[in-house]
C-alpha cells in the first residue's frame, strides 16, 4: 500500500510554506448562491401577482396557470440552487438559507392553491337569497348610459320587471 504525502509535505517538497490555518486559507472565497434567491423572489411574484393582474383577465382567473408556471419556475431555480450548495458547498454558499428559502416558498404555494381551489370557491349560503316568486326590495341603479334607474319607477309604468344576475366571465 502506498503512502499518501500528507499536505504539507507536498508544500515543502515545492518550496512553498502554507499555514492552513492562516486567514488567507480559512476565508476561502465562496460565491453568493443567487439561484437560491432568485427562485424565492420568483415564488413571491407568482404569489402576489394573483389579485392585482391575472385575476383580471379570464383565461388565469379561473385556473391560474400563469402562477402555476411561476412557481414551477421559482421551485426549479430553487432546487438547482439547493443542489449546487450541498453538492458543492466549497464553492457555492446557502445550504441554510436555502433550505429555509425552500420550505418557505413550498408553504407559499401550499396557500395559494388553497386560498384558489378552496376559500375562493367558498360561496355564502342562499338561506338570505330571493326565491321564486318572491317580492324583490326596491332599488336604483345605473343604466347603460349612467343615469340612475329605479325599480319603484320602473313598477309604475310596466305590471312586473325580470331581473338577470349575469356573471360575467365566471
Amino acid at each position: 500500500m502506498t503512502k499518501v504525502p500528507s499536505c504539507r509535505r507536498i508544500s515543502e517538497a515545492l518550496g512553498k510554506r502554507y499555514d492552513y490555518t492562516s486567514r488567507k486559507v480559512r476565508r476561502m472565497n465562496r460565491r453568493r448562491n443567487i439561484l437560491n434567491w432568485v427562485g424565492f423572489a420568483i415564488v413571491l411574484v407568482a404569489l402576489v401577482s394573483y389579485i392585482p393582474f391575472f385575476a383580471l383577465f379570464p383565461a388565469t382567473r379561473d385556473i391560474p396557470w400563469a402562477n402555476y408556471l411561476l412557481f414551477l419556475i421559482g421551485g426549479a431555480l430553487l432546487a438547482i440552487g439547493l443542489r449546487r450548495a450541498f453538492r458543492d458547498s466549497a464553492h457555492y454558499r446557502g445550504k441554510i438559507s436555502g433550505s429555509i428559502l425552500a420550505v418557505l416558498s413550498f408553504l407559499l404555494f401550499a396557500f395559494f392553491v388553497a386560498s384558489v381551489t378552496y376559500f375562493a370557491k367558498q360561496i355564502p349560503a342562499a338561506g338570505t337569497a330571493l326565491s321564486v316568486g318572491q317580492k324583490a326590495p326596491a332599488f336604483v341603479l345605473l343604466d347603460t348610459a349612467g343615469k340612475q334607474v329605479s325599480s319603484a319607477d320602473l313598477l309604475k309604468s310596466h305590471r312586473g320587471l325580470v331581473l338577470i344576475f349575469y356573471r360575467g366571465y365566471w
